[in-house]
């Protein structure tokens, strides 16, 4: 069984994400969705909040053959890949300036275990502008976002700034 892990902190979910897990579904037999506890970050949504929005969206994909979970994590990517069984992680690129962090991050998981692999996959074209981050400041600034997330996340995300 090819087992992937796709790692982030998904705060928010974004159709950037979707349309990774949507395309990481026919590499891997089955999908682990590692949704990080990142206290450095501050997320806005709660990791419950998190797991609970991937859950509801990844509902309406296609997933084909593809078993898809999402699972909580604090350790280190690399002992995340190790503890689901994965040999590959999927990590989605927009930019440049996205490729220099995750090239370094590939050499170290690499020094850690070698035997776990990195696959990028770079965002459609339509997606590559979709940060997490913008998106929120977006919502917050009172700006429509519906470009960029789903209905329901967008709902969420005007809950959180108490926005009508």
């Amino acid at each position: 069984m090819r087992i992937g892990l796709y790692p982030g902190t998904f705060d928010p979910l974004t159709l950037g994400h979707i349309d990774i897990i949507q395309r990481a579904c026919v590499l891997v037999d089955r999908l682990v969705i590692g949704v990080a506890i990142n206290r450095d970050k501050g997320p806005l949504f709660t990791l419950e909040e998190r797991v609970e929005m991937i859950e509801r969206n990844i509902g309406k994909l296609n997933k084909g053959d593809t078993e898809v979970v999402v699972e909580p994590f604090e350790n280190l990517l690399i002992a995340k890949a190790e503890e689901v069984g994965a040999k590959l992680i999927i990590r989605g690129l927009r930019a440049v300036s996205d490729f220099e962090y995750e090239y370094a991050l590939v050499g170290m998981n690499r020094a850690m275990n070698s035997n776990i692999e990195t696959a990028f996959l770079m965002a459609e074209a339509k997606h590559q502008a979709i940060a997490s981050r913008l998106v929120k400041e977006i919502a917050r600034l009172d700006g429509d976002i519906s470009k960029f997330v789903t209905p329901g996340v967008q709902k969420a995300l005007i809950a959180k700034f108490n926005k009508s």
